[in-house]
């Protein structure tokens, strides 16, 4: 029986070649998409699950009320880890991390740039990064030990053997000594690094804030012991930074580490939503774009049922049980999900590496995974199901003496199902058209946004080596270079300031009051550099004997509460100066957040960060060719490198870009897929009426009738589509751009442009099978009667 059911299925395919066409490409395209959707959803769901004891490792963040509002940061203070550890007896383990940075090593001829950080002695305890040489418990004890990765030892000394107990040169100031190789760490991890300094040399690097509780910067984990309650430790760690600062209106908090990658926004001091969001969102679209290609069939099938309905009449004549017959239409929704199925694999093999490209990923398909297959077996299960279980339920309902009189006709309720489907299809579509609009007018508004800085013709070249203690001859002789206009530096970068401190005192400060600003460390030149606005006085200069004195954004004067701030005293880590200028608000994070109170002052043994160059509009390569002929003089032994401040600032959007991205994807291939469905549509709709339109072109009509004709119905169903979609729509993108601190208005005429891109494009597809129709000689069509 079986075998008979696959006999007549495909015979059925075969004979129909335009609808299996048509119904395969769209399954498969939809197949291939939701396939790939989930592969990803999978990997970004993997990340950080693969350390062992990731079930008693949590994140510690900090949350501060400041005017009664509460907000919430990973960063923490240098001594935190420790402290905890020694206070707290749940605590097992505990470790300090600095953020991730590039720095510059040198192994015999070899100069390299490699990205690490710094991290405590418990480090390797906590985390399952593979030791292939060296000890946990003596891996970063020493100010001068290095944890380097296989590859770092490889660049260097050819393998992990060799390269234990060598001395490699850091920075061309520090000769360290490798103390362990690590494991490659592995692309689902959230921590990406190539080497590891010990937190020994993190707080003798920052000995001005790292051993005080009033400034923040690194990030601190902590590991509970298997019995532990971590509710109970929450509740111990509340208020631990009181205790040495009594004053300080700073709660402390714990975040399972697994959930930290998926799980990383803030909001009223409570962790709310990050990349997670992402994740459900694109899982939403997987499925949407399933449904479309589904609701095809079950179109198709629907609207084709005329063609079967003889067949079905004449079965249930000669005996044939209804659920026979649910179960022959059934298996050729099997046979042809199972042959979409084959061509989404196929497809999913040319398309990965685009996709890999597109995410940033290294998706593989994971042949040997169990769970994999289960998950394709289910989505073939799920969408031969969904596809084919309405129309194998309506073709065997269908009276038999009524089917072989010829006198079959759709009832209301089919007919309205069936338009039903083709406006929750065209819906969905148009949602998705419009999140991608209102996506990438978002990023336009972005990239178009008045930072308050110009952010063009911006140079970052990297603060190291001979350019440390050469910095002044460097600038020096960097300003004689053509098309140079100013040089500066800073620790940081002005596209991300995340160092933030409280360590400050000013004329009538409450001594009760807990006030944290954001700390830049610049050189002189910065407002003439990065051409910001003063609000009023002048920027840090040596003329002046500015080495003690300070610029605060408007932001910070308020906070701090100085009317007019300029001359006003400012004491810093028991330091006095005071106010030389007051710049205008600038956007030094990303959109996400509002401007921070900001106060900027003058470095003191600044040993790494980056020197900003402001070059002439035009003189952009005759500059840069100046520079590496200089940096190469003055700093030979460091390849010289720079990128440019738009390209920075770009990369604090690269989640945003990505959305934007699959978005566009997603959009693309609904819409293909919809249209597809419709092109079937049309299609059956002109064979359906083809001695109809015969008669009416006998009668005179024109061709333009008989495109309105056949086209009508189709329009309205997609404009019914587009003020179901609209609403939702609006209320999903209006809920995303609440991520934004700053967003762009997304006016009514962009939902409107949307909908009209649907409907011409549903035009395009209809009006083809439409005019074609429409200029058949009536004669081929009539002439049977």
């Amino acid at each position: 029986m079986l075998r008979n059911y696959i006999i007549v299925a495909w015979r059925n395919l075969i004979k129909h070649k335009a609808n299996a066409f048509i119904n395969i490409t769209g399954l498969s395209v939809g197949l291939a998409c939701s396939l790939m959707i989930m592969l990803w959803i999978q990997d970004e769901r993997s990340v950080d699950g693969f350390h062992t004891n990731v079930d008693h490792l949590y994140q510690v963040y900090e949350r501060k009320t400041n005017e009664g509002k509460v907000e919430a940061s990973y960063l923490t203070q240098g001594l935190l880890a420790n402290e905890l550890k020694k206070n707290i007896p749940e605590i097992r383990y505990a470790t300090g991390m600095e953020q991730n940075f590039p720095r510059t090593f040198e192994a015999g001829k070899k100069v390299i740039k490699q990205d690490g950080t710094y991290a405590g002695q418990d480090f390797f305890r906590m985390f399952s990064y593979k030791l292939l040489q060296g000890k946990t418990e003596t891996a970063l004890v020493n100010a001068n030990d290095i944890a380097i990765s296989r590859k770092m030892a490889e660049l260097f000394f050819g393998s992990p053997e060799n390269a234990m107990g060598k001395i490699i040169r850091y920075e061309n100031a520090d000769n360290l000594q490798v103390t362990a190789v690590f494991e490659n760490v592995p692309a689902n991890s959230s921590q990406q690094f190539e080497f590891l300094r010990s937190w020994t040399a993190f707080v003798a690097d920052n000995a001005s804030w790292a051993n005080g509780w009033q400034s923040t910067s690194p990030a601190t984990f902590i590991q509970l012991n298997a019995n532990a309650d971590a509710e109970k430790v929450n509740g111990k760690i509340k208020n631990f930074i009181r205790q040495h600062l009594p004053e300080a209106n700073i709660q402390l908090a714990l975040q399972p580490y697994a959930e930290r990658y998926l799980h990383s926004n803030f909001k009223n001091g409570e962790i709310d939503g990050g990349r997670i969001e992402y994740v459900r969102l694109f899982g939403i679209v997987a499925v949407f774009i399933l449904l479309i290609a589904c609701i095809n069939f079950m179109n198709l099938a629907t609207a084709r049922s005329t063609k079967r309905a003889k067949e079905v009449g004449v079965r249930k004549v000669i005996g044939a049980q209804r659920l026979a017959l649910v179960a022959q239409f059934l298996s050729e929704a099997v046979l042809l999900t199972l042959i979409a199925v084959g061509v989404a694999m196929a497809l999913i093999v040319l398309l990965l590496p685009a996709f890999n490209a597109l995410t940033a990923k290294q998706l593989t398909i994971p042949i040997l995974s169990l769970n994999f297959w289960m998950i394709v077996v289910g989505m073939f299960a799920l969408t031969a199901l969904v596809a084919g279980c309405y129309p194998a339920f309506f073709l065997a309902s269908l009276n038999p003496i009524r089917t072989l009189k010829g006198k079959l006709t759709f009832s209301s309720s089919a007919a309205y199902f069936r338009k039903g489907l083709v406006v929750f299809q065209f819906a969905l579509t148009i949602m998705l058209l419009i999140g991608t609009v209102v996506i990438y007018r978002q990023m336009q508004y972005v990239q178009a946004k008045n930072l308050g800085y110009d952010r063009e013709n911006l140079v970052f070249i990297p603060f190291e080596g001979d350019l440390v203690k050469s910095y002044s001859v460097f600038k020096d002789e960097a300003q004689k270079i053509p098309g140079i206009q100013a040089i500066t530096k800073m620790k940081e970068s002005p596209t991300v300031i995340g160092h933030s401190t409280g360590d400050f005192g000013w004329t009538g400060k409450d001594a009760k009051a807990e006030v944290s600003l954001n700390d830049a460390v610049v050189d002189y030149d910065f407002v003439q550099t990065m051409k910001l606005e003063l609000a009023a006085g002048r920027d840090l200069s040596k003329e002046f004997a500015d080495s003690a004195n300070f610029l605060l954004n408007e932001a910070a004067a308020k906070k701090i509460g100085y009317n007019n701030p300029v001359g006003m005293p400012l004491w810093f880590r028991g330091k006095q100066g005071k106010i030389v200028g007051l710049l205008k608000d600038f956007h030094f994070n990303s959109m996400h957040q509002t401007i921070e109170p900001l106060i900027i002052r003058l470095a003191d043994n600044q040993r790494w960060g980056t020197i900003l160059v402001r070059v002439s509009p035009g003189k952009t390569q005759q500059a840069i060719m100046g520079l590496q002929t200089l940096s190469k003089k003055i700093n030979p032994n460091y390849t010289f490198s720079y990128s440019f401040a738009d390209q920075e600032y770009n990369n604090l959007y690269k989640s945003e870009q990505l959305v934007s991205k699959l978005s566009n994807c997603s959009a693309v291939l609904a819409i293909f897929i919809s249209c597809m469905g419709l092109l079937g549509l049309s299609i059956f709709v002109a064979e359906q009426r083809s001695k109809e339109i015969s008669i009416r072109k006998v009668l005179g009509a024109s061709v333009s009738s008989v495109f309105r004709l056949l086209s009508s119905e189709f329009l309205q169903l997609i404009i019914v589509s587009f003020l179901i979609a609209s609403p939702i729509a609006w209320l999903v993108t209006n809920n995303w751009l609440q991520n934004f601190a700053y967003k762009a208005n997304v006016p009514w005429w962009m939902f409107a442009l949307s909908g009209s891109v649907i409907v011409f494009i549903a035009i395009l597809t209809v009006s083809f099978q439409s005019i074609k129709a429409a200029l058949t000689n009536p004669v081929k069509s009539l002439r049977s009667e």
